[in-house]
């Protein structure tokens, strides 16, 4: 009994990992480029905390602060999947200047995903940023996408990825705290994100 309960969260996990990590850019889509009309594949009750990362982001004020301080935070050893937002996660942060090194669309539940680093360096410490799919976010998606075609580099269904040279950014969101595994680059260095979160490029 104890071991099939250990495989089935085992296999639970493995699912979860693989549809968490940015750029899966194998799943057509029937709008590639519409990042409003993806079509996430993943089930609901496959999306990790699903209900506590989908939600509106609040009209309060927004505490400031820089990726190092969410670096810097503690992580929990274990993290229930179905664990409402508690503590820190229910605070809107800002963070004015960070370099944003990685944008693709994560194909199994069409989150837009960010990686952002306190520095322009390729090697720094990263954190995840994500813009869910939820339509209240459209506007914020797009946005995203346009200003990153502004400067050359394509972002949908099909195209993302790592970019060439970090650029500065923006970054309205609620803190969240995932569970470790396979979510993204090598630098990313924590496993708490701002997600739902919006992503602005600065001039």
């Amino acid at each position: 009994m104890k071991f099939s309960l250990w495989m089935g969260m085992t296999a639970l996990l493995g699912i979860l990992a693989a549809g968490c990590n940015g750029g899966s850019y194998g799943v057509l889509q029937p709008n590639p480029e519409d990042l409003c009309k993806c079509l996430p594949i993943e089930p609901d009750i496959l999306d990790f905390r699903h209900l506590a990362k989908h939600v509106p982001i609040p009209a309060v004020a927004a505490e400031e602060l820089g990726v190092d301080t969410i670096l810097s935070w503690t992580q929990d050893a274990f993290v229930d999947p179905s664990a409402p937002r508690t503590g820190r996660e229910l605070q809107l942060f800002h963070i004015a200047n960070a370099f944003l090194q990685e944008a693709s669309v994560n194909g199994a539940d069409c989150d837009v995903h960010f990686e952002i680093s306190q520095t322009a360096d390729k090697s720094a410490s990263r954190v995840i940023v994500e813009t869910p799919v939820d339509s209240e976010y459209c506007t914020a998606r797009q946005n995203a996408q346009s200003q990153l075609a502004k400067r050359g580099f394509k972002l949908d269904s099909q195209h993302g990825g790592e970019l060439p040279l970090a650029l500065p950014v923006e970054v309205f969101g609620l803190a969240f705290e995932d569970f470790d595994h396979n979510r993204g680059s090598a630098q990313v260095a924590t496993i708490w994100e701002l997600h739902p979160a919006t992503v602005n490029l600065l001039p």
